[in-house]
């Protein structure tokens, strides 16, 4: 039976070309650590890091490379950004169709006398935009946002919403865990002050490493997550002021920064084509499921192919999402990610709580016979 993976929203795969040799190849014959010992090996490691750094910061027109913090993921960057960032009695407003990495940060913030907020969303997952001018009060200390819901694939218009928080001097934070690779982002146009992304998705990297950017002026408002050794300032018992060493205590995940650097220089060269490609790729996806809504099932999200990701859900209305998610790929090789996908509030938003939904998901590597396949499955299933 052949094997069609459709769970890029979870993470990529296959990975860029040179991943795995670049991690295998810093293990075998690199292996030291950066900032800490004195002599070439480690400055060369160091130099590299430093072209990684600078990759990102370039791919988000971000405010200089010392700004990128690397982090353990999107999740480990959400809560820098979120426990960092806000204290008691501070206001901040968020959407329903946030992932838990930042509703469950949030909840323990509220817990902490921090003020949550929820902008209103249509039954698509789109965020109204009308009225939010009026809920940017004084205070409110900072808005955030997913820039692509991993439920519907429904982008939100953080070019809309970042000047309006950057003219009241309210901190915009996006999670662009769905998009960053995929989709275009830019910190500066966009008025971004804190990005998270993780470095196994749209950026076709390894699991395990991601980070946040960060502009000057939240930086001076953030307090580091962790501290620890940095490998300067070792006089002082207190975490260092300058970036990124504020942020990046103990040992930094060098293999899936090289990793990561090696997926970087792939999508240099091939990242805008791949780009076109997905975008066609999940038009193609979201077009052939539509077909089939009139036989017993209902796609999520935007019905505007223009503004969605390359994830695509559905909704089986007469059949238990489940056993049905279960079946493509016992019976089809088709692998989908089922249930709730670790956002409970939006599938309440949806209308699809609490039986979930079968989440289909494209990368740049998905071909358009793959989907005309799914399509086929999805009906046959319907028909049984």
């Amino acid at each position: 039976m052949r094997s069609v993976y459709l769970d890029n929203g979870a993470t990529s795969y296959p990975k860029a070309p040179g991943v795995g040799e670049a991690m295998s190849d810093f293990i075998t014959n690199i292996g030291c650590n950066i900032a800490r010992g004195g002599y070439q090996q480690a400055y060369d490691a160091a130099g590299r890091v430093l072209e990684v750094r600078e990759k990102l910061n370039a791919l988000v027109n971000g405010p200089g490379p010392r700004n990128v913090v690397f982090t353990a993921g999107a999740t480990a960057g959400l809560n820098l950004l979120l426990k960092g960032l806000l204290r008691p009695g501070d206001k901040v407003l968020t959407s329903p169709m946030e992932h838990n990495a930042v509703l469950r940060p949030l909840e323990q913030l509220k817990k902490q006398g921090v003020v949550v907020e929820y902008l209103p969303c249509t039954d698509r997952g789109e965020l109204i935009l009308d009225g939010l001018a009026d809920k940017l009060t004084p205070d409110v200390r900072a808005v955030m946002l997913c820039h692509g819901s991993n439920v519907s694939g429904t982008l939100f218009p953080i070019d809309k919403v970042g000047p309006l928080c950057r003219e009241r001097e309210i901190f915009f934070l996006v999670d662009a865990a769905q998009t960053l690779g995929a989709i275009p982002v830019d910190m500066a146009a966009m008025c971004i002050d804190g990005l998270a992304f993780p470095g196994h998705k749209g950026l076709l990297g390894p699991q395990g490493i991601g980070g946040v950017v960060v502009t000057d002026a939240l930086a001076a408002e953030l307090d580091p997550l962790l501290s620890g050794g940095t490998g300067s300032m070792s006089e002082s018992l207190e975490m260092p002021a300058f970036l990124p060493d504020r942020f990046e205590a103990g040992t930094l995940n060098l293999p899936g920064i090289f990793g990561l650097g090696a997926a970087l220089d792939y999508l240099e060269g091939e990242g805008a084509a791949l780009r076109i490609r997905e975008h066609k790729l999940a038009g193609h996806l979201w077009a052939r499921l539509m077909e089939l809504e009139e036989d017993g099932i209902r796609v999520l999200g935007t019905d505007n192919p223009a503004n969605r990701t390359g994830v695509v859900s559905i909704d089986f209305l007469k059949a238990d999402n489940g056993e049905m998610a279960f079946r493509l790929e016992q019976e089809y090789g088709i692998q989908t990610r089922c249930g709730l996908h670790c956002a409970p509030v939006a599938h309440q938003t949806l209308g699809t709580f609490p039986q979930g939904a079968v989440r289909f998901s494209v990368g740049p590597f998905t071909t358009f016979e793959e989907i005309d396949y799914v399509q086929g499955a999805v009906y046959e299933l319907l028909l049984d």
